[in-house]
């Protein structure tokens, strides 16, 4: 990928304001291959507005890991079975690596992205040099936020929170400015808020973290960002990042980190026989590699609609950035409605998170409500088929709520085989549930 490209991908005010919608004809084409796309196993028909927690799962990756998980033989055998196990998951390291946009480090898979964010911060605290402090961001998920406040605590250092403005739902490079010391050894970034739904400079985060403390460690949390446009890994300057495939258009299954060429080879958990830069603990099942190839299949034929360029790399970008068009018109819609429906700003007393009009935000939208509970929201617009969720004050959102001054929040979230006609079949089951005075 070319560094123009990667700008482009990476400046998101490129993309007007109220979005480009995917051509009809190929939007039904991108619902045909995904599973359950209108409809639930257990309820019937019904709109996913729930994707933050995990997107819908393309066809494809269920046929192709389930081919592949039948078969009984591992790597590292003289047999061709074995022999073709040992290319599947070389290809899928390959999609991966391209995908993340990473010519470089080595890339493993864990339980979860959870836990591979917290093996890393704990490979990292354990290896940097003693004293110092580590950073981490007050809109971060837990998976970063207490994985940071426990190794801090755990080697003696301190560990310093940077606040995000409230105003914006964004973390910026000056609010890291005023956090981080020429003795900070590890901060961590979040790519992407699931409360929020905005997006944070990484670029200009990084730089300004270089120009402070050149050799710390920089670790990112993709798995909200995967989903909502084009990976640029060789052009951040950090040091891992991470995603979740299951927020991806893949299986439940496993996360993926990137590790940079300098993190990969600090003393971390593995087996002695292996090179220093194994991470990996076990077996891994290709079956799993399968799936996400799959998705990056997809993800190549959905590009090839955007350039005529026919390498993987390039199509994963003009996929990237068709899906943020896509869903930035999306989330437009929902937020201004049209003549006809009226949109969460045409509400009065509803709070939302963020600007309703930031580049920045990438297919959710987060509101409360004064006087009428998320919970409640949920379970109405649930009964009138639209599916959403709320996130509360609880382990897993209330660093990020505190500083908001809410208890909960509705959240929808958009993905780019949602539809308008989705967005307004919801606009309608608002309009019945939420005031108008």
């Amino acid at each position: 990928m070319t560094t123009t490209s990667a700008h482009i991908m990476s400046t998101p005010q490129a993309i007007p304001a109220e979005g480009i919608f995917l051509p009809q004809e190929l939007l039904c084409q991108v619902r045909e291959s995904f599973l359950h796309v209108d409809s639930c196993p257990f309820t019937g028909k019904r709109v996913f507005f729930e994707n933050a927690g995990g997107s819908l799962t393309l066809k494809s990756v269920v046929e192709r890991s389930a081919e592949v998980a039948g078969i009984p033989d591992n790597e590292h055998r003289d047999n061709p079975a074995s022999h073709a196990m040992s290319q599947i998951v070389s290809a899928g390291r390959n999609d991966l690596a391209s995908f993340m946009g990473a010519s470089s480090g080595i890339i493993f898979g864990g339980e979860t992205g959870t836990e591979c964010l917290f093996r890393v911060i704990r490979a990292a605290a354990l290896s940097a040099e003693e004293g110092g402090s580590i950073v981490a961001s007050s809109v971060e998920h837990p998976a970063t936020y207490d994985a940071t406040a426990q190794w801090a605590q755990r080697t003696g250092r301190d560990w310093i929170e940077v606040p995000f403005d409230v105003e914006t739902g964004q973390v910026t490079a000056a609010h890291y400015a005023d956090c981080v010391r020429p003795d900070t050894r590890i901060t961590t970034i979040l790519h992407t808020s699931p409360i929020t739904g905005m997006s944070m400079d990484i670029t200009e985060i990084v730089r300004t973290i270089r120009a402070v403390a050149p050799e710390c460690v920089i670790i990112v949390d993709g798995i909200q960002h995967a989903p909502h446009g084009a990976l640029a890994v060789d052009d951040y300057d950090v040091d891992a990042y991470v995603i979740s495939p299951y927020k991806a258009f893949c299986r439940l299954n496993n996360g993926y980190a990137w590790v940079s060429d300098r993190l990969s080879v600090v003393d971390h958990d593995r087996l002695l026989g292996k090179p220093a830069d194994a991470w990996e603990l076990g077996s891994r099942d290709p079956s799993a590699f399968a799936g996400f190839s799959a998705v990056i299949d997809y993800l190549t034929w959905l590009g090839g609609h955007f350039t005529e360029e026919s390498s993987r790399r390039a199509c994963l970008v003009a996929a990237g950035r068709a899906m943020q068009a896509h869903e930035r018109a999306l989330v437009h819609r929902l937020l201004h409605g049209d003549a006809d429906l009226p949109g969460l700003c045409d509400y009065p007393g509803l709070h939302l998170i963020g600007p309703a009009d930031s580049p920045y935000r990438e297919g959710v939208v987060s509101f409360a409500v004064e006087g009428v509970e998320a919970k409640h929201v949920v379970a109405e617009l649930g009964a009138r088929g639209i599916r959403v969720h709320a996130r509360s004050d609880d382990v897993f959102s209330g660093n990020i709520l505190r500083p908001l001054g809410l208890k909960a929040v509705t959240r929808v979230s958009l993905a780019h085989y949602n539809s308008a006609d989705e967005v307004d079949a919801c606009l309608v089951a608002l309009a019945e549930v939420l005031p108008r005075s």
